[in-house]
């Protein structure tokens, strides 16, 4: 059965990852230089790496089902669903380690909706969801870091440390967050202690400058809920966690060129 969309095709390379053919063709090598292409006994895989890529690439955009996906690649159903359990790990994002003393970070949670109840927890968006901790770099706008999900009624003081983000940050770079992140440590704005109080004129250039940086994590949510699998994933276990990996490593090569 011949498949219709390869990654000899350069035009469903742009369509589906959002990289050009040189950034996708970098990305591949990567991937190797990884071990994500390792010689393996027993029956070889039906599709090159470059089109197992492409097909993971183009379920978390498409959010199709495997059994729709598959026949445009030529293989099973089967086959689909087991080089989306492979491949889609591998090309996860793996989180900075070193930062500059005058880094600022971003970081804020979005609420990913997840059909496994396992993971999932009714949020409040009305869905049943998993919190996920994205952090990323305020001048670059990269993705840094994305902590494991958590069940999306999780308070985000909580989830920020239970999720792994602030490890993964450390405490060399500054942090700035919502008036949701309280008692954390991070730079939060100033909100009144009663409700008859009044921030006086520079608290209030404070905020307005803190809400103008911290606007561009809300910019990279959007270009990451871009990807449909973030807006009704039906991954099991660590599937949601690792297509946000994926699609956040994704996200920065197209941001990096």
């Amino acid at each position: 059965m011949a498949g219709v969309i390869t990654a000899s095709e350069p035009s469903w390379i742009g369509l589906f990852t959002g990289l050009s053919p040189r950034q996708f063709a970098k990305l591949i090598t990567a991937l190797r230089r990884e071990g994500a292409d390792p010689v393996r006994k027993g029956r070889p895989w039906s599709l090159p790496l470059e089109d197992r890529v492409l097909l993971v690439a183009a379920y978390w955009r498409t959010n199709l089902t495997l059994r729709q996906l598959a026949p445009l690649f030529g293989i099973s159903k089967l086959a689909a669903d087991r080089i989306v359990d492979h491949p889609g790990p591998t090309l996860a994002l793996q989180p900075r380690r070193r930062f500059r003393k005058d880094t600022v970070l971003i970081v804020d949670s979005t609420l990913v909706p997840t059909r496994d109840r396992a993971v999932a927890a009714s949020s409040k968006n009305y869905r049943c969801s998993t919190n996920h901790q994205v952090v990323i770099d305020a001048d670059t706008r990269l993705v840094v870091a994305a902590g494991r999900p958590l069940r999306g009624n999780r308070n985000d003081c909580r989830a920020w440390e239970d999720s792994g983000a602030k490890a993964a940050v450390g405490a060399t770079a500054t942090v700035i967050a919502d008036g949701g992140y309280r008692s954390t440590g991070l730079t939060i704005p100033h909100y009144r202690r009663h409700k008859n109080e009044e921030l006086p004129a520079w608290k209030e250039d404070h905020n307005t400058s803190h809400r103008r940086v911290r606007a561009r994590i809300e910019h990279a949510f959007a270009r990451l809920k871009s990807w449909r699998i973030l807006r009704d994933c039906r991954l099991r276990g660590d599937g949601v966690h690792h297509a946000m990996l994926g699609i956040a490593r994704l996200y920065n090569l197209t941001l990096t060129g």
